[in-house]
């Protein structure tokens, strides 16, 4: 858990939420699948203009209609309250029924006249003795609005089937325009410019196009009473715009570390002319030398403050300019230069930075064992032993850095944990949006796999709650990624192993083109070196 202290943006309570619920309603058309949206009033408090699903506030109405609904077995009451405010906000703003009578109908063209868009809504129905079909509207997905915007809903997205034989009509106050649109024709309007949508919505109708028809949407729902996905993003700034992103996507972690109250300040365009405040008293410098490899750029990190002096974490290549600008944003205050592995990306900066300080720090890690390529050679001037702590001392605070001996990528991997804040530096053990390369002799899959049980204790040791890795943005829910790393490695080992069996005197790049069918085939030269370790594995685990 990250010290209070050490966070760049004071505390702040985020907007209350307030309950809500949303619809979409589904059709198949002559094209496939569409969905009913409209669009909301210019003077509008939430989204002004945008197009949307029909939906609203749940009242205490809503929770107390419960007698005129027919349920699902095991549609909870939480559920059933959402779907008849979401069958309420439909009727009121599109004057679209999800109702039956008691002989079954649908109901038709006269309970819509009879019925009064202002007035109450249950007693009306009551009264004409329709029953509310609450059991055909299903959980698709679960909102929460952006902790940094002023207005925020606790919103539930329903879907259900259109009745047939309505037409949707506005109630030309809160809503005005419905349209039937498939999924892929909204989103290629809305990058046209042509048709507002915001975030929730874009990413709903970029799931809901996977889907032909109504029938498969439905299904998916009715398997599992609850969302196929809950979100309640983060944005920050990329290319001077706006950005937001889901819990699943790439930059989600970086802004939770750095603006967990949704301060919507932190910018995450890569750049390597100034290191970036991820902490008080964490900086990250991010090296001149993007490519397939490297993504963005070597991520060298600088953990320490002022008072305390700084630790360096992966100086990077030799480039004299990256150097000094990591020498400037320590103040030449460097106590430490710590090299997670020797691969040219990571160690080569080590000597010459060292030679920019004064104090000349040592150069710490492990030196590069026989298996090494003769462009990995590295030696430290000490060896960090396993679990050994490197700590900085400051005004009242203290910095601890264990290591973390982490075979796998490379025989002489070492990670560390910042244990006061419970921040894990992988180097590249752990990538965000990719994974790592496994390259023997000097990679070893099944050290690899040990090494990610090992860190996985280390996070529930030490509470760590992110991962900086050494190419990519912070990674947030730090147990969940190594286990997700952890099974879609054993998955593709499953795959390659099916190739050997289906291919038994097959050419590594003939499992490479079945048991990498899903990957570019651009980067199967890369894909074989880890196949080549994934093949020893298998064959070490038969003989053993």
């Amino acid at each position: 858990m990250v010290r209070s202290t050490q966070l760049l943006h004071p505390a702040h309570t985020p907007a209350p939420l307030r309950e809500a619920a949303t619809v979409l309603l589904l059709r198949d058309g002559a094209q496939g699948l569409e969905v009913l949206m409209t669009r909301r009033a210019m003077t509008a408090s939430f989204a002004p203009g945008a197009f949307v699903f029909p939906g609203g506030v749940i009242d205490t109405a809503d929770a107390q209609a419960h007698a005129l609904a027919q349920r699902r077995t095991g549609q909870s009451d939480l559920h059933l309250t959402q779907a008849i405010a979401a069958i309420r906000e439909s009727f009121e703003e599109l004057g679209v029924l999800l109702a039956r009578h008691a002989d079954g109908r649908w109901a038709g063209e006269a309970d819509l006249a009879a019925l009064d868009r202002q007035a109450p809504f249950a007693a009306q129905c009551q009264a004409r003795g329709l029953q509310l079909a609450a059991d055909q509207v299903y959980v698709l997905a679960h909102w929460i609005t952006d902790r940094d915007l002023p207005r925020r809903f606790n919103v539930p997205f329903l879907v259900a089937r259109m009745p047939e034989g309505q037409t949707p009509v506005a109630d030309e106050a809160e809503q005005f325009e419905p349209v039937w649109v498939r999924p892929a024709d909204a989103l290629a309007r809305h990058e046209a410019g042509q048709f507002l949508i915001i975030f929730p919505t874009i990413r709903t109708l970029e799931r809901l196009k996977t889907w032909d028809t109504v029938d498969e949407v439905l299904a998916a729902c009715a398997a599992t009473e609850e969302p196929l996905w809950t979100s309640c993003p983060r944005a920050g700034w990329l290319a001077g715009q706006e950005a937001r992103y889901m819990e699943h996507e790439p930059p989600f972690g970086e802004l939770a570390l750095v603006c967990p109250d949704g301060q919507m300040t932190h910018h995450l365009d890569w750049q390597s002319e100034h290191a970036v405040s991820l902490l008080r008293n964490v900086q990250r410098l991010t090296a001149p030398n993007p490519g397939v490899m490297t993504g963005p750029g070597t991520n060298s990190y600088l953990v320490g403050d002022a008072h305390s002096g700084f630790i360096v974490i992966d100086p990077g290549p030799a480039d004299p300019e990256h150097l000094e600008r990591l020498w400037r944003a320590a103040g030449g205050h460097i106590h430490a230069i710590v090299c997670t592995h020797s691969h040219p990306d990571h160690s080569p900066g080590a000597t010459p930075l060292q030679a920019l300080c004064a104090s000349k720090p040592p150069i710490l890690g492990l030196a590069s064992r026989r298996t090494a390529r003769a462009h990995s050679l590295f030696k430290p001037d000490r060896e960090l032993h396993d679990s050994q702590c490197l700590t900085l001392q400051g005004a009242d605070i203290t910095h601890t850095l264990r290591a973390i001996h982490t075979p796998g990528h490379a025989a002489n991997h070492v990670c560390l944990v910042l244990e006061e804040d419970g921040l894990l530096f992988s180097g590249d053990h752990i990538l965000n949006g990719s994974t790592t390369v496994i390259d023997p002799p000097d990679g070893h899959m099944g050290d690899y796999l040990n090494s990610l049980d090992v860190l996985d204790a280390a996070c529930a040791q030490f509470d760590v709650e992110f991962i900086l890795p050494a190419h990519g943005h912070v990674l947030g829910f730090a147990r969940q990624a190594i286990a997700q790393l952890k099974t879609h490695r054993l998955k593709r080992e499953a795959k390659i192993a099916a190739a050997m069996q289906a291919l038994p005197h097959g050419t590594l790049q003939q499992w490479v083109e079945h048991a990498y069918a899903d990957v570019p085939p651009r980067l199967w030269p890369v894909a074989a070196r880890s196949l080549q370790a994934h093949v020893d594995h298998i064959r070490e685990t038969l003989q053993a």
